[in-house]
């Protein structure tokens, strides 16, 4: 599993939302967790195919997301409002 925060740099739509993204599916990362910090949410990418995240749901914070297997755990995201802009 790879947990990414976005940054706050000029490139970060294309370098955090698009390209780790492509690389983290195509390395076989069986859990991608983005938490981006433009809009308050939690992307949970999973199941790797061809370079491709087959699922990639996204919660807002304060959700409870559940991981899919192989990790299997369930976040309590509420605290992450604290840190919103």
């Amino acid at each position: 599993m790879v947990v990414e925060v976005t940054s706050h740099d000029r490139d970060t739509d294309r370098r955090d939302r698009v390209d780790k993204v492509r690389g983290n599916a195509e390395a076989g990362i069986p859990v991608y967790l983005l938490i981006d910090r433009d809009s308050d949410t939690l992307t949970v990418y999973s199941i790797p195919k061809n370079g491709v995240y087959q699922q990639n749901p996204s919660y807002p914070y304060g959700a409870s997301v559940q991981l899919p297997a192989p990790v299997n755990v369930t976040l309590d995201t509420e605290k992450l409002k604290d840190y919103a802009d």
